[in-house]
């Protein structure tokens, strides 16, 4: 059974994070230039939460204040379900589920490792069954 700490391996480290007194509007611009749809919000190295795209479209059009002159800490979610780096796939997979969510944060023990997407998850499930058809292929088991 794959663990979670073998999906976050194969990622690509991230760099994607700001800090909780950083302006929105500056975070904003950040996804933009890194191409991410979320940043994970650490203050001194502890992770506190994480800011998406629909935080910031959600939140901010009710709270009609200017993007810079809103904090990253007003606007980000702070209740991110957690799992462990020894859990399993499907386990996180049903976490996802359970809690109506897109990201998990990952912990081993109590060393924050990154946050993982349910794309991430669904992406390593599709290129586990790639992976499996093609040894089927190979042994030609599949007509």
């Amino acid at each position: 059974m794959e663990k979670v700490i073998d999906v976050l391996d194969r990622m690509y480290p991230q760099f994607n994070t700001v800090s909780p007194h950083h302006a929105v509007s500056d975070a904003l611009y950040q996804m933009c230039c890194e191409n991410v749809d979320y940043l994970i919000v650490l203050a001194d190295e502890k992770f506190l939460g994480i800011l998406t795209e629909h935080d910031i479209a959600k939140k901010a059009l009710l709270a009609n204040m200017p993007l810079t002159e809103m904090k990253v800490s007003d606007l980000m979610n702070r209740e991110v379900p957690v799992a462990t780096a020894n859990d399993s796939v499907s386990h996180c997979m049903h976490l996802l589920d359970r809690y109506n969510t897109r990201y998990l944060a990952i912990y081993d023990g109590f060393d924050f490792k990154g946050v993982i997407s349910s794309y991430d998850l669904i992406q390593q499930s599709i290129n586990k069954r790639k992976v499996a058809f093609g040894q089927l292929l190979e042994r030609n088991e599949y007509p």
